[in-house]
């Protein structure tokens, strides 16, 4: 993989078909360690079908999702672990994870991707703790013997426990909402479910961290407050964080890398400034050919 650097995930030649429907044609692109990366285009280019692919929820048609842990020299033995049909290796400096060949439970067990959705997905009659600690559950049954030590009150499952609750109530102090710990999830204004939601994905210990549209439905000043949360989320932990996203203000504040989609094809690939003064871009937002895009910008504008 020429200058592979710190690649974190690689998407190669990826195709997803819904029968005679193509919705992802031979997509390529990477994110790298500690990056924030947005994913973009107007609807139904296809953005949400990547994020389902990358996440277990769908099986490539075509393509291959590779995911690293540990140093990047793990990638030398991606070409081996294809030829071998295996989903995953382990050596000495890390991992290598074939994404497209996981179920949604391991992607996320095994190769730590989490993901929030664009509907949010919150357990609205349980308390804010405890959609954190369901967040752990994986962890806490490995520690409980899948339950018998944690029936028999075993010290290593009572720490465990006690690790998880600390956890759940740090990640609840990082986004503000601490003091409503013990509140029903669904009594929280929208702004603050979506906060929750991420603290929840952040209780898993993922080294990527998908969100799909997380400032959906958010006003100026919850926007401006996600970006906050997602940076220091970036900077302190060192996370590599993809993002689908319709409002720009977020996307152009925070990333570091943008791809752009249109009718399942990648049209433009760069950093937000790049991507702000490209024509196809500008072109595929505005519903014109590449040709127009001067005649439409001076007509509203731009």
């Amino acid at each position: 993989m020429a200058g592979r650097g710190d690649i974190l995930l690689n998407v190669e030649h990826l195709t997803m078909r819904f029968g005679g429907l193509v919705a992802v044609d031979n997509l390529s692109w990477h994110a790298r360690q500690g990056d924030i990366t947005a994913l973009i285009g107007p609807n139904g280019a296809g953005k949400t079908t990547v994020f389902n692919c990358i996440t277990g929820f769908y099986k490539p048609t075509e393509g291959r999702i590779s995911l690293r842990h540990g140093d990047a020299t793990v990638w030398d033995e991606l070409d081996s672990l294809t030829e071998r049909g295996k989903r995953h290796i382990t050596t000495a400096n890390g991992s290598l994870f074939q994404l497209e060949r996981m179920p949604d439970f391991l992607v996320t067990q095994k190769a730590r991707v989490a993901r929030t959705f664009q509907n949010i997905r919150l357990f609205a009659g349980m308390t804010l703790l405890e959609n954190l600690l369901v967040a752990q559950h994986n962890s806490l049954m490995v520690q409980s013997g899948y339950t018998l030590l944690g029936v028999l009150g075993f010290p290593s499952y009572r720490r465990a426990e006690s690790a998880a609750v600390d956890r759940a109530r740090e990640w609840l102090n990082r986004v503000g909402l601490i003091d409503r710990a013990d509140d029903p999830a669904g009594d929280l204004p929208y702004g603050a479910q979506r906060r929750l939601e991420i603290a929840r994905a952040m209780c898993t210990d993922p080294v990527l961290l998908c969100l799909d549209e997380p400032a959906a439905g958010l006003n100026a000043r919850e926007s401006a407050e996600l970006n906050e949360l997602l940076l220091s989320i970036r900077d302190q932990y060192g996370l590599s964080i993809l993002l689908i996203e319709h409002d720009m203000s977020v996307v152009m504040e925070i990333s570091d890398h943008v791809i752009v989609l249109d009718y399942g094809v990648k049209i433009s690939d760069g950093t937000p400034e790049e991507i702000r003064n490209d024509p196809k871009v500008i072109a595929a937002y505005l519903g014109v050919d590449d040709e127009d895009v001067e005649k439409v910008e001076a007509e509203v504008g731009l």
